[in-house]
């Protein structure tokens, strides 16, 4: 029988509980040692092997409540579970076989966004989303209030699981969610039988047409983006970019639009694209915190030195600098990447490094990047069409260490190196931490790259 109140610590003693998937940013690891801190029996069922999982095995350990299956979901997993919690990742649910059978066998589906997202006040949330600038923007958002109103958390699709740190989190405490697309449609999409609380402030940063292999059209990618707003109410408040003012019809909740072309000047992180996220930042604290002088968030926003693997100055070697974007997993990443280097350096000082798993995209914009460029260097399963759809000055290199190879004979003092792929890393690389790491990596020591 399903639980009444399946998110209750009380009602999760004894209860047992199937996590479906680790997750690549901490979820699965995370909403599995909450069930099992109360009380919950949990069965951990992942498709990978257990060699791939090494990592993240080693940080769960053993437990006398944990059972670990490792190859494909069979149906037989879901005799007498009360709760299946679904990896936000796993695309198009309502056409998944496993996730539907658990459905119809009536065991309450869930995520481990929706349990973490239920255990805080709404009032205290910021929730951003949107297809680039997202990340930054929250940790911008997180950085101000920290330095203006004390204790802030940011959690989410960045930061790891709050289900890790509720120790850490009082009742004053202001919560920063980065959501994904996916996340949104499990919160608070029409399958959610009793959706939570919005949240007092929502963001959208930007939208471009993204995760096609998730969504299986642009019209649902664009409906869950849209999503976060619409379930917004009077009490709340929307921010979004004059861009996107459109928008403003599908929300109830008073809109604050941020003009495109008034970002914050002066800020550490470079580029027209990532003022603009600060002042996207400065709105949604200023939003949650009004009592708070709206300049002393500027800033805040402004000291933000900028997340690893986005547009991070990762080093400078013998008069070559390094940027690593390896966050960037849309088109519109990587064209706002070229942008913000194109206000220090010349286009023919730009080598750009992008490619890697194929999510549906649109990559001819980045492939007409090339002739302007010093090279365009590209990796990994979109590799061939840009390489392809770029009319010059594009070297197919397959993988990450190539290009850097090919990079190495071509690089003069006073270029730039970018990765900034544009994709997603899962075809060659566990996850972006890892592809960016390598990056740098290769930068420090070229000799261990691949010769062109």
């Amino acid at each position: 029988m399903p639980m009444a109140d399946p998110f209750a610590p009380t009602n999760l003693q004894h209860a047992h509980a199937l996590v479906m998937g680790l997750g690549r940013f901490g979820g699965g690891l995370g909403v599995t040692r909450y069930l099992l801190r109360h009380g919950a029996r949990v069965t951990l069922s992942d498709r990978g092997d257990r060699e791939a999982l090494r990592e993240p095995l080693s940080q769960l350990g053993e437990h006398e409540r944990l059972r670990v299956v490792l190859g494909e979901h069979d149906a037989a997993l879901l005799d007498g579970v009360d709760l299946l919690v679904v990896n936000p990742a796993v695309p198009r649910p309502w056409d998944h076989a496993f996730i539907q059978a658990a459905l119809a066998r009536g065991i309450r589906v869930t995520t481990e966004i929706e349990i973490a997202y239920r255990l805080h006040d709404p009032d205290r949330v910021i929730a951003i989303t949107g297809s680039a600038g997202k990340s930054t923007t929250s940790a911008m958002t997180h950085h101000a209030l920290n330095a203006c109103a004390g204790k802030c958390v940011l959690g989410g699709n960045i930061g790891g699981s709050l289900l890790d740190r509720l120790d850490e989190i009082g009742d004053e405490t202001s919560v920063v969610l980065e959501l994904s697309s996916a996340m949104i449609h499990w919160l608070w999409g029409e399958q959610q039988p009793d959706p939570p609380r919005a949240p007092r402030v929502a963001c959208i940063t930007s939208y471009a047409p993204n995760h096609m292999d998730w969504h299986g059209d642009e019209s649902h990618y664009r409906a869950c983006k849209q999503r976060l707003i619409e379930v917004m109410g009077d009490q709340g408040r929307v921010i979004l970019p004059e861009s996107l003012a459109s928008w403003s019809a599908h929300t109830h909740a008073p809109v604050e639009l941020v003009n495109d072309q008034a970002g914050v000047t002066g800020c550490v992180v470079p580029g027209t694209h990532n003022a603009m996220n600060a002042s996207c930042a400065v709105a949604c604290a200023f939003a949650l915190h009004p009592e708070i002088d709206r300049n002393a968030l500027v800033q805040g926003v402004r000291a933000f030195s900028g997340l690893p693997h986005r547009l991070n100055r990762a080093l400078e070697r013998d008069g070559v600098v390094y940027f690593d974007d390896s966050k960037s997993t849309t088109p519109q990443a990587t064209m706002l990447a070229v942008s913000a280097l194109r206000e220090t350096w010349r286009s023919d000082q730009i080598h750009l490094i992008a490619g890697g798993y194929d999510k549906g995209s649109d990559l001819s914009p980045v492939a007409q990047l090339a002739p302007d460029l010093a090279g365009l260097y590209t990796i990994g399963a979109t590799g061939s069409r840009l390489a392809s759809d770029a009319s010059s000055n594009a070297i197919m290199c397959e993988t990450l260490d190539r290009a850097m190879g090919c990079i190495i004979q071509r690089v003069e003092q006073g270029d730039v190196v970018l990765l900034s792929p544009g994709c997603a890393s899962w075809d060659q690389f566990a996850n972006y931490e890892a592809r960016g790491r390598r990056f740098i990596e290769l930068a420090q020591r070229p000799q261990g790259a691949t010769p062109c």
